[in-house]
């Protein structure tokens, strides 16, 4: 604000007169001048400033003064730096359609064409070995006892298994091998030595019985993976429970089944003791290593150390230490082992998920944030198999007390917890108390029991594959089916267990997402945090469903499932770089004939590239993107007019197993 300010006078000088004196008049005088003016006097002080006169009224707005003209163009600037290509990677397949007619239903058949990165080559499914196939000195799939002889069916032919399952291809200096998984009982893995022509075919010359006599036998092994560090990655599935086996009154309350035929023993003949005494169901359930040496010599591990459970698929991450295991029945847990040492899976800490939802009960597309709680401590192959060898039994482990009606623990103020875990093919609710000192036994003998215990998810229903896409940082996990423990409060549960999953029912299952990240808590970059269902089947049955096949349809009465969608999804394999997901399924009534997919996790797209003969399972699905210059899928069909269809048979050779490929295809790295 300006101010107004009032300046001083300027004061007065005083006139010079001359005055005459009194006396005669005399003559006038002549009148004298005017004297000058006096000198100005000094100027007075400042007087004080007055008061801020009041603003003035605003001045209308000036007009727009006229544009100015252009300046002169500047120099050119020098060029950028090159930008980063973008990604050429394509790839896509030729649809197969769901089979129709009763010739299609009964072959393998796969996408005639794939296009990679815009070069279209002709492909097809190439069978390598059928189960009872000889190479060499080998029978593919003869199950032989703990001496390495041949077991007999009753007309005193070999026992020869049409199930085929995980199938590893391992480049071992020039030579190139494959392990294959026999998911019987007892069960078997075969060592394969493979030819590869200039077109990229395989050709099998020889195959023999990998030894597992010195870890008591091999237990159902299923699905599998190969380790960053070239090594076959097995399992086994479905032990059973120690439990019923310490009080065991009958030969089928021992568990054992079949696998006493393992040790020579008979199973129509074999008494309580017997069986006791030759089989320990704590001896299996455990994530199996192989190593082949170039001579074609295994070496075989069992890693105790990693628990116990019905163990699908153990897969390792790419820092070589974190792995994630599934655990595949109902109400199961999700299992995640931090080995010690990188690439050393003989020693580490084991961890159990806690499901907690974020997505309303009872809706599809279900999601939750995961939490990690540890079981036990650190542990080693050695210490477990210590406890093995000293005859440890579950009594050693848990006191037990039977639950209320409502499935709590009558003495819960004394530490018994009520847990509800698959055991034995049965869900039943459990009061248990740990032992003084039994943690490491618990948690690597009792992995699930002694998990729902400490407060983890045992409600996971049929936990099955698993794969990683490294450019997303996304962990997939197959449900073959969502029932069960998964929805909110199931009858089934037996009145116990906590209901943490609360996921909508499906018959036809879904593949989840896991966001992965680091964990300081952990000690690992690649641990789960959070879940939500990627891709789910379209379950026809469904009350809500109003697209069920209508009669006269090909599809109605064998397809609880759209044709259109994904079925009970089982093994499943990522393709770095490429945004696809292989998804392959395990169907009963849900596909007549079960299928292989290609799922873009970017797009969405599904389509399918395999199907299979009736009653088969598509097993193994696994991807190898350069094995000498050629890239190939891995596709195993188990058991054909198995599942289903099995009067459609007509004939012995229909019933043997597939171990082959979809391929060969260009190089996918």
């Amino acid at each position: 604000m300006k101010r107004s300010f009032v300046l001083p006078l300027v004061g007065v000088g005083a006139l010079a007169l001359v005055a005459s004196a009194c006396g005669d008049d005399g003559a006038a005088g002549q009148q004298g001048e005017i004297g000058q003016a006096g000198a100005n006097g000094a100027n007075g002080a400042n007087g004080e400033s007055g008061e801020a006169g009041a603003n003035g009224a605003t001045g209308a707005t000036g007009a727009n003064g006229a544009a100015g003209a252009n300046g002169a163009n500047g120099e050119n600037g020098s060029a950028g730096a090159d930008g980063t290509n973008g990604s050429q990677r394509r790839l896509s397949f030729a649809p197969v359609e769901a089979p129709t007619t009763d010739a299609d239903k009964r072959k393998v058949i796969a996408s005639s064409t794939v296009s990679v990165n815009g070069n279209s080559v002709p492909v097809e499914f190439v069978t390598e070995a059928r189960s009872g196939e000889t190479f060499g000195a080998g029978v593919f799939g003869r199950i032989l006892d703990q001496s390495g002889n041949p077991l007999k069916n009753a007309d005193n032919s070999d026992v020869i298994s049409p199930s085929n399952d995980f199938s590893s291809i391992l480049k071992v200096g020039t030579k190139l091998f494959e392990l294959t998984h026999f998911e019987t009982t007892p069960a078997a893995i075969y060592l394969s030595e493979l030819e590869q022509d200039d077109n990229g075919h395989f050709t099998i010359t020889s195959t023999k019985n990998v030894d597992f006599s010195a870890f008591h036998g091999l237990w159902t092994p299923c699905a599998g993976s190969v380790s960053p560090w070239n090594t076959h990655l097995g399992s086994e599935e479905y032990p059973s429970d120690a439990r019923l086996w310490e009080t065991a009154a009958t030969l089928n309350d021992v568990g054992a089944g079949s696998m006493i035929r393992y040790f020579g023993l008979n199973p129509a003949t074999a008494t309580v003791v017997q069986a006791k005494a030759v089989y320990n169901p704590y001896a299996y359930g455990y994530m199996t290593e192989i190593a082949v040496s170039e001579a074609g010599v295994p070496t075989v591990q069992k890693h105790y150390a990693a628990g116990r459970r019905a163990l699908e698929l153990a897969y390792v991450m790419p820092d070589k230490k974190t792995v994630y295991l599934t655990d595949d029945g109902t109400n199961d847990a999700f299992f995640m082992f931090v080995a010690k040492t990188a690439g050393d899976l003989s020693e580490g800490d084991l961890y159990a998920a806690r499901w907690f939802q974020t997505s309303p009960a009872g809706q599809p597309h279900g999601a939750a944030a995961i939490y990690w709680i540890k079981l036990g401590p650190s542990a080693t192959d050695a210490q477990v198999k210590a406890l093995l060898d000293d005859g440890t039994v579950f009594s050693d482990i848990f006191e037990t007390e039977a639950p209320a009606a409502d499935g709590t623990c009558p003495n819960a103020a004394n530490g018994f917890r009520s847990v509800v875990v698959d055991v034995s093919y049965t869900i039943a609710t459990e009061c248990l108390k740990l032992k003084a000192g039994q943690e490491l036994a618990a948690s690597r003998l009792e992995s699930r029991r002694y998990a729902a215990y400490l407060g983890a998810t045992t409600e996971f229903r049929k936990n099955e594959g698993i794969t990683f896409n490294p450019e997303a940082s996304r962990l997939y996990v197959s449900y073959s089916e969502l029932n069960n423990g998964v929805m909110d409060n199931h009858p089934t549960r037996d009145h116990g267990g906590p209901n943490h999953m609360k996921l909508a029912a499906n018959q036809c299952g879904a593949v989840f997402e896991f966001s992965v990240g680091p964990d300081a808590n952990v000690g690992s970059a690649y641990v789960a945090h959070a879940a939500n269902a990627l891709v789910e089947g379209v379950w026809l049955e469904d009350p809500a469903a109003a697209n069920a096949y209508p009669a006269g349809s090909p599809y109605a009465g064998k397809n609880a499932c759209s044709v259109n969608g994904i079925a009970n999804p089982d093994n499943i394999s990522y393709i770095p770089g490429y945004d696809t997901l292989l998804i392959g399924e395990d169907s009963g009534a849900e596909h007549q004939n079960d299928a292989v997919w290609a799922y873009n996790v970017v797009t969405r797209e599904l389509t399918r590239i395999v199907t299979t003969p009736y009653g088969a399972e598509t097993t193994g699905v696994y991807v190898y993107p350069d094995l000498n210059g050629h890239a190939y899928i891995k596709v195993q069909v188990q058991h054909p007019y198995g599942e289903s269809d099995q009067a459609e048979s007509t004939g012995p050779e229909d019933l043997q197993s597939y171990t082959g490929y979809v391929g060969p295809l260009p190089l996918l790295n």
